[in-house]
């Protein structure tokens, strides 16, 4: 049994701690909001853009984007190198290593947190380094390179990113999503009534019009995605400090009981005593 001294210090500290995760919980909700309203979509330009996908036939073009089978198909895995994410970390590669396993296919891994789980899979992957804000464009750009480069060089076949969402500030979810072979994005689909007309003229080839589309539609994408997956880290991080601070409350609740009841029963045996010496004294 503890000493009431060493109560009194678990207690001073639990609550020291408790408002520390506090402070932490207001940081991740404060920066939460900022994120949210900072993200942005571009549907407006990539539906005009979808526009020009529909005057072209995709279904007659032969590109290695549009056919990938007989290569090595690919999985994207976003984890965080961020700390407190260790749950959600996990939920994504578990995801990817399943999507991987059913076709042997190879990894690519953002954020060094995943590679301990890819390492235990014994599948081949590739590593790059963890988002950070100030760099989310950029990293977005080169994994985009990087992918365009694998795909176009027949190195790489069907692809898929599997990265976490937050559905709110205290939920989040893994999602994937199919890259390629590329479809046409369904946000972007038009209806049968508003179909182009069949005789255009190109400048370019279709070829490389829709090569040149992807390319700006795969970085935009990339880097909508790491904004998302920034918010999941947030989200989980709140979450992690709210059920932190649930059970400081509970050990709290348990160390006070704890503390009480031995002050009484220090108080009543010092009675006892007193009152004991007394009757002897007399």
């Amino acid at each position: 049994m503890k000493l009431l001294s060493q109560i009194k210090k678990d207690l001073d500290f639990n609550l020291n701690l408790y408002n520390l995760i506090e402070v932490l919980k207001e940081i991740a909700i404060a920066q939460y909001r900022i994120l949210e309203k900072k993200i942005r979509t571009f549907e407006d330009v990539f539906a005009a853009l979808g526009n020009i996908f529909a005057l072209m036939q995709s279904s007659n073009i032969n590109h290695p984007l549009l056919r990938t089978a007989g290569r090595q198909p690919g999985v994207v895995a976003l984890t965080s190198d961020a700390g407190l994410l260790g749950g959600l970390n996990m939920g994504v590669m578990t995801q990817a290593i399943k999507e991987a396993e059913k076709s042997r296919a190879k990894l690519i891994i953002i954020g060094e947190k995943g590679q301990m789980y890819a390492q235990e899979s014994g599948l081949p992957f590739v590593i790059f380094k963890g988002v950070k804000d100030e760099t989310r464009f950029a990293q977005a750009q080169e994994l985009r390179n990087y992918i365009l480069d694998e795909e176009l060089n027949l190195r790489l076949g069907d692809l898929k990113i599997v990265y976490p969402v937050a559905l709110s500030i205290v939920s989040q979810q893994v999602k994937t999503l199919q890259l390629f072979p590329f479809t046409k994005p369904e946000q972007f689909r038009q209806p049968a009534a508003q179909s182009a007309p069949l005789d255009v003229v190109m400048e370019s080839r279709p070829e490389d019009i829709l090569q040149y589309w992807i390319y700006l539609y795969l970085g935009q994408k990339f880097y909508q995605i790491f904004g998302l997956a920034r918010l999941a880290e947030l989200s989980a991080r709140f979450a992690h400090l709210e059920t932190s601070k649930t059970k400081i409350e509970q050990l709290n609740k348990e160390l006070k009981l704890q503390y009480f009841r031995q002050r009484h029963e220090m108080i009543d045996k010092n009675m006892r005593e007193l009152f004991a010496a007394r009757l002897a004294f007399k």
